[in-house]
């Protein structure tokens, strides 16, 4: 099950994902990731794998975060993938199934404007890591893959923001890292359908930094 906001994005990636389903709604409340995962329950008898994917990032330094940016990137990026978990879990017990959470290198280290968006990420890496602590034993495995600049809307919309063109962004992106380079989508999603998969049956509690070498020395 793909589920977003965007109707188009989201039965664009469901149709290149061979079996998926397309669920569009906005996942405010807990209520409504609650009918989510009963939803995909509901369409395929069952649920192995969670992915927490969606996040946003609103730069502002301290002073500049209003209460309607902090409650908007800790709802999107922490509350919402609490919410999921929650609904989840009883369904992964089941199947013995995994959880993957998106995090970043900023919820690892500090970053500019981006008090708000540190602090959620943050939260989530320590999330996942009690999640581990409490339901290892049951089977579920609970991971977080940290990345560093990817190629995504998230990253062209702060060049949009900052009156960059995308190409710049993207040079200033790849003199961060060691690689030279942005990462790609293609490559996080490798790394996740690893974490996904029964071969990464030993990796559980990791919060997997994934940023071409910036954070190496």
């Amino acid at each position: 099950m793909a589920a977003g906001r965007d109707s188009k994005r989201t039965e664009a990636l469901a149709t290149e994902l061979s079996g998926a389903r397309a669920w569009i709604g906005d996942l405010a409340t807990s209520e409504d990731c609650d009918r989510l995962i009963a939803d995909c329950v509901k369409a395929f008898g069952g649920l192995d794998v969670l992915v927490n994917n969606a996040g946003i990032y609103l730069p502002s330094k301290t002073e500049e975060t209003t209460d309607a940016i902090w409650d908007e990137t800790i709802a999107t990026n922490l509350s919402v993938p609490f919410f999921l978990c929650r609904a989840a879990l009883p369904h992964l017990r089941k199947s013995r199934g995994a959880i993957v959470n998106i995090a970043s290198n900023w919820g690892l280290h500090g970053g500019p404007h981006a008090v708000a968006y540190c602090a959620s990420k943050g939260g989530l890496v320590l999330m996942t890591k009690a999640l581990t602590m409490d339901h290892a034993a049951e089977g579920i495995r609970v991971n977080a893959v940290c990345p560093g600049d990817v190629a995504t809307p998230m990253l062209f919309r702060d060049a949009d923001a900052r009156g960059l063109d995308r190409e710049t962004v993207l040079r200033e992106s790849a003199a961060t890292t060691r690689s030279g380079r942005v990462t790609t989508p293609e490559e996080v999603a490798g790394l996740v359908a690893y974490l996904a998969s029964n071969e990464a049956a030993q990796v559980n509690g990791a919060a997997i930094l994934m940023d071409g070498g910036s954070a190496a020395g």
